[in-house]
């Protein structure tokens, strides 16, 4: 939930996963399939490339940490931070809570339901629009995360229906 700090409110969540072992788990497959096929050079450093990526994906897409930085909100996995993004509070035009499908909830995706998804397990999301995409941000705090949203984006960008977290 948001913290207080200095008068500033604040926000630094994370939300775990194990769907990650699938991954670690295609890595030991790919790897035995690389070792019955190490006559075959091509085909072997294939598997063994796929096996590393695969250990690599799972390392990167274990955690889901959704931070305050000061002007703008970071959104990363973890624990190796190979994929990021950052969104200013003056591009975001609405924020509400929404729900995600079943074959919406892990990675980063775009989908056709309604935009970039990041996410890492679950179906509830928190819904961005900014001024020119929208992002479902999956969390197990869609309230705590809505609210301190809207505390920070700016008034002027407000959309109809949307209030004050006081």
């Amino acid at each position: 939930m948001a913290e207080s700090k200095s008068n500033l409110l604040t926000y630094r969540h994370t939300q775990k996963t194990l769907w990650y072992l699938l991954l670690y788990a295609l890595a030991v497959v790919f790897a035995i399939a690389g070792w019955s096929v190490r006559t075959e050079s091509p085909l072997e450093a294939i598997f063994f490339a796929t096996g590393f990526l695969m250990i690599l994906l799972g390392t990167s897409l274990q955690r889901l940490t959704v931070e305050d930085e000061g002007h703008q909100l970071a959104i990363r996995f973890g624990p190796f931070p190979l994929f990021r993004k950052r969104i200013w509070y003056d591009d975001i035009m609405e924020v509400g809570e929404a729900r995600l499908r079943f074959d919406e909830g892990w990675g980063i995706h775009w989908s056709p339901w309604g935009g970039w998804v990041w996410g890492v397990r679950g179906h509830d999301c928190v819904r961005i629009r900014t001024k020119r995409s929208t992002i479902r941000v999956g969390t197990d705090d869609p309230d705590g995360l809505t609210a301190f949203l809207r505390s920070r984006i700016s008034t002027d960008y407000r959309m109809p229906g949307t209030k004050d977290v006081q």
